[in-house]
């Protein structure tokens, strides 16, 4: 980051010192002495000119004398041809206004590409999508979904095991799709199975691929699967996946058109991984039906799970889980708030338990009661 910012002040430090240049060069030039067309006229037939230059606007008129002058251009198609045969010196240059003005030009054009370049890389940075090498979550962190931590397990073994499976003709899913309504744990269970399984992990959204220039999207999804190559065995992870999986519609507009383009990239990309090469698509959406059906066929996302609202026993667990921290009274009970939190996804849990908390607090309360629970769960 500090380097970025030193080559940004470096490039503004050299943009300004140009364009100062420029003006103090145009401000401090000797301007050559001006003379009128006759004058010139009246020098060269008397023979007093040794030479010439060309300009688009002036004559730059040097006499044998050593005078120097300019005199306006007539622009004439024989005015050359009637110095030469006086042995007149000619020659053609760019007038000190015009070399100034083309130096302007150069600077605008220099610092324009440069914003354009910036803005680019910004947008297609290599540092879009980062490798987290160590989530710190395990599956002890997840509560309940036994039966998909042990479905996920036997994946992660074939990713850190490919020859053995590779040998019993078995392949490794390229993309597992977890289904389930916001805030129920699929981002938490994604960072899990890569701490359990100890391999690296890259997290990307939906919003990582939108861009105002067309055909960024694509490249994005590109770089995304370049990288996870490299660090391969790895679990790419794309949040808010019908974010950019939606259904392809060829309506023409702008929008669908690069929706098109990302879809086309990703089933492109699921469709170039050779068997066993250790790269595990995990997808989250809220909406399976919104999905490209090419897109989540068989043989590109293997695996598809629902991930349910929190049962009785799950919401009981993940109630004295959020309680640890907390202070609260004796009528409050974690079996208590699973009967209270029926139809509550586990982000809904933790938020009323805090905000409880918080409502305790507001009040100069050192512990939040049930009325306490029950107020949070009116503002969640």
């Amino acid at each position: 980051m500090k380097k970025t910012q030193k080559n940004r002040a470096k490039f503004l430090f050299f943009g300004i010192v140009l364009v100062c240049a420029a003006a103090a060069v145009m401000f401090f030039m000797p301007q050559a002495e001006k003379a009128p067309y006759s004058k010139f006229q009246a020098d060269l037939s008397s023979g007093a000119v040794e030479a010439v230059v060309f300009q688009d606007e002036t004559l730059g008129v040097t006499l044998k004398s050593g005078e120097k002058y300019e005199a306006p251009n007539p622009d004439s198609p024989t005015l050359k041809e009637e110095l030469l045969l006086k042995d007149v010196k000619i020659s053609s240059s760019k007038s000190a206004e015009e070399t100034i003005s083309l130096v302007f030009d150069a600077a605008f054009y220099l610092f324009f590409f440069g914003i354009i370049f910036v803005a680019f890389r910004k947008f297609i940075s290599p540092n879009t999508f980062k490798v987290v090498r160590k989530t710190g979550v395990t599956f002890k962190d997840v509560i309940g979904m036994e039966q998909l931590k042990k479905d996920m397990l036997q994946i992660i073994d074939i990713m850190q095991h490919p020859a053995e499976y590779a040998k019993k003709g078995i392949r490794m899913p390229k993309g597992v799709l977890l289904e389930g309504a916001p805030g129920n744990g699929k981002t938490l269970f994604a960072r899990a199975l890569a701490g359990e399984g100890k391999i690296n992990f890259i997290p990307a959204k939906a919003t990582d691929f939108e861009s105002m220039f067309m055909a960024i999207g694509p490249l994005k999804v590109k770089l995304l699967f370049k990288k996870a190559r490299r660090h391969a065995p790895c679990i790419v992870f794309i949040d808010e996946f019908d974010g950019i999986g939606t259904k392809r519609n060829y309506s023409g507009s702008a929008i669908e058109t690069e929706n098109t383009r990302i879809v086309t990239a990703l089933l492109n990309e699921l469709d170039g991984f050779t068997p066993n090469q250790g790269i595990l698509v995990l997808a989250a959406t809220n909406s399976r039906k919104a999905l490209d059906e090419a897109l989540i066929r068989a043989g590109r996302f293997d695996a598809k799970y629902v991930v349910p609202f929190p049962d009785f026993e799950m919401r009981k667990e993940l109630a004295a889980n959020f309680l640890k921290a907390k202070q609260y009274e004796d009528e409050v009970s974690a079996e208590g708030l699973a009967r209270l939190f029926d139809g509550f996804c586990a982000a809904q849990i933790e938020s009323v338990i805090n905000k409880a908390a918080l409502i305790a607090g507001q009040q100069g309360r050192a512990t939040f009661s049930l009325s306490d629970v029950k107020a949070a769960m009116k503002e969640v």
